[in-house]
C-alpha cells in the first residue's frame, strides 16, 4: 500500500509539473528570444483562469476552455506590439520595472472586475471520479490535464523544429547576430512567441481553475515556481524547462507524501542542489540578446 501511494503522488507530480511547464515555457521562450523576464506572465495565468470562470456560467467548461486561451492570447498580441517591444534592445532593468508594474496593475483590475473573494468552478461531470488501473486509482481530471500538457508540449515541439517560424525562433535564441545579418527580423516573430506564451499560461490557469483556488493573487503565487523551473532547467533550453517543470513537481509530491509541510521547501533545496553542481541549469545554454 506504501508503495501504491507513493506511485499516485508520482503521478500526481507529473500533472503539477505539467502545470509548471504551461507556466514556464512561455516565460523561458520569451526569454529567450526577446531577453525580456516577463514578470507579468503570471498575470495572464490568473486571466486565462478567471475568463475560463466567467465563461463556464454561460458556456459550459468545454467551450471555455478553448476560448479563454484564446482571448488571452490576442490580448498577448497587444502587450507585445504596444509595450514590449520597446525593450527589446533597453536595459533589461526597464523591462523588469514595467513588467513588474503591469502585474500589479492586472491584479488590481482583477479586484476591481471580479472582486477580491475566491471564485470556482466544478470539474465537468464526464471527467468526474477516478479510474483504476490494476491496483492505483488516478483522478480522470488530472488525467486528462496530463494528456492535453503532452499534447500542447508535442505540438509546440513541432512548430519549433519542423517549421520555418521554427527555424527562425531557433536561429534567434542560438545566434541573433547571424539572423540580422541575413536581414530576417526578430520583432514579428517575437510577437508570435509571446502570443503562444501566454496563451499556454492562460490554458494552464483555464485547466486548474476547478481544481485550485482562482484569486486575483495566484498569478503572482505562480511566479516564484516558474521561475524556479526556468532557472533549474536553464535559459533557453527546451527540453531544459520540460524535465526541471516534471522534476519540481514529482519532488513536490513525493514530498508531501512524506510530510506535507515539505513540499513548498523542497523545490527550492531542489534548486539549490541543482545550481551548486551545475550553475546554467540543467541544460542552460549562453544567452545573447538579438538587436
Amino acid at each position: 500500500m506504501q508503495f501504491e501511494f507513493l506511485l499516485e503522488q508520482v503521478v500526481n507530480g507529473l500533472v503539477l509539473g505539467g502545470y509548471y511547464l504551461l507556466i514556464a515555457l512561455g516565460l523561458s521562450l520569451i526569454f529567450s528570444v526577446g531577453g525580456i523576464v516577463n514578470l507579468a506572465h503570471g498575470a495572464f495565468y490568473a486571466l486565462g483562469a478567471y475568463v475560463c470562470v466567467e465563461l463556464t456560467r454561460r458556456l459550459g467548461f468545454g467551450a471555455s476552455v478553448v476560448i479563454s486561451p484564446f482571448a488571452v492570447a490576442l490580448l498577448g498580441i497587444l502587450f507585445e506590439r504596444f509595450i514590449l517591444c520597446r525593450f527589446y534592445t533597453a536595459d533589461p532593468i526597464l523591462s523588469l520595472l514595467v513588467t513588474f508594474g503591469l502585474a500589479m496593475v492586472a491584479e488590481q483590475a482583477i479586484r476591481m472586475i471580479w472582486g477580491a473573494a475566491p471564485v470556482s468552478t466544478e470539474i465537468p461531470q464526464s471527467f468526474r471520479g477516478s479510474v483504476i488501473v490494476g491496483d492505483f486509482l488516478f483522478s480522470r481530471y488530472r488525467l486528462l490535464i496530463l494528456a492535453v500538457v503532452a499534447a500542447i508540449l508535442l505540438g509546440i515541439w513541432l512548430l519549433l523544429q519542423k517549421t520555418s517560424f521554427g527555424r527562425v525562433v531557433r536561429a534567434g535564441i542560438q545566434r541573433p547576430d547571424m539572423v540580422a545579418a541575413l536581414g530576417i527580423r526578430l520583432q514579428p516573430y517575437m510577437t508570435g512567441i509571446v502570443m503562444l506564451g501566454v496563451g499556454m499560461a492562460a490554458l494552464g490557469g483555464a485547466f486548474f481553475a476547478p481544481i485550485t483556488t482562482v484569486h486575483p493573487a495566484m498569478g503572482a503565487e505562480i511566479m516564484t515556481v516558474a521561475f524556479v523551473v526556468v532557472v533549474i532547467g536553464g535559459l533557453g533550453s527546451f527540453w531544459g524547462v520540460v524535465i526541471a517543470a516534471l522534476l519540481v513537481g514529482v519532488v513536490r509530491g513525493i514530498a508531501i507524501h512524506f510530510e506535507p509541510a515539505a513540499g513548498e521547501a523542497s523545490i527550492y533545496i531542489l534548486m539549490f542542489l541543482v545550481l551548486l553542481v551545475r550553475p546554467r541549469g540543467l541544460l542552460g545554454e549562453r544567452i545573447e540578446k538579438f538587436e
